[in-house]
């Protein structure tokens, strides 16, 4: 909310300034001012319009400092999800007991690598690939490959509720 705010300020203030600048020109190109303002008047008002205008810009740097601070955090945080599921997912291989081709397989299946793919990176058959991915969901307990995704989105959205719990 508060991001919101900054952003509509610095939109009004330069807003505000432009329209001066813009029409103080219209006015004297066309001619439509039909009597000078006095130059103090005039002062005042550019030093206010200018004034304004470093007001946007000192809003704007920090309007872009916290825009960047959230996004570093946002960034360490998907970090962190990013090695909770790496961290996850060694574990439940490990539980399974899965073989190291295996781990293989399993990584790229939840990768999202077709079977083909996956025997062409592993520089071995498909058939091969499809007996250690048969071995793979037998040893998870699941039928398939949207089953064993489900597995680890399940756990990590456990673990992010309960950390929020706690």
């Amino acid at each position: 909310m508060k991001d919101r705010v900054f952003v509509i300020a610095i939109l009004l203030v330069q807003a505000i300034c432009a329209v001066f600048f813009v029409s103080d020109i219209v006015l004297s190109v066309v001619g439509l001012r039909t009597t000078p303002i006095s130059w103090q008047t005039r002062e005042l008002l550019e030093i206010g319009a200018a004034v304004g205008l470093i007001l946007g810009l000192v809003l704007g740097a920090v309007a872009l400092r916290r825009t960047m601070q959230k996004t570093q955090r946002y960034q360490e945080q998907l970090r962190v999800a990013s090695g909770a599921f790496a961290e996850l997912m060694q574990e439940r291989f490990a539980q399974w007991a899965l073989t190291p081709a295996e781990k293989d397989v399993a990584l790229f299946a939840i990768k999202g690598l077709s079977t083909q793919e996956i025997a062409a990176l592993r520089n071995t058959s498909e058939g091969t690939v499809k007996a250690q991915t048969n071995a793979i969901y037998r040893k998870a307990g699941v039928s398939g490959r949207p089953q064993l995704l489900s597995l680890f989105i399940e756990d990590l959205m456990d673990d992010a509720l309960l950390g929020k719990a706690g």
